[in-house]
C-alpha cells in the first residue's frame, strides 16, 4: 500500500502498523511522535495501530532544549 509519510509518498506491505513503518525506518525506540492524519497516535498504541493505504503520516524527532 502507498502512504504519504512526511510529505513524501513512501511504500509499505498491507498490514503495516506504526511499530513496522518505524523499524523499516529503523527509529524504533527513538524519541519522536508520530501524527496519522492529524492526529497524534501515542506510543503504547503504535503497536496496533494499522496504517490504511492513501494515510498522510507525519515522523517528527523530538528535540530537547531549555
Amino acid at each position: 500500500m502507498n502512504i504519504e509519510l512526511n510529505g513524501e509518498a513512501y511504500e509499505l506491505a498491507d498490514q503495516a502498523t506504526v511499530a513496522t513503518l518505524l523499524d523499516a525506518l529503523a527509529l524504533h525506540g527513538k524519541r519522536l511522535a508520530v501524527e496519522v492524519n492529524e492526529d497524534i497516535v501515542p506510543r503504547s498504541q503504535h503497536a496496533e495501530f494499522r496504517l490504511q493505504a492513501g494515510d498522510r503520516v507525519e515522523v517528527v524527532h523530538a528535540i530537547g532544549g531549555g
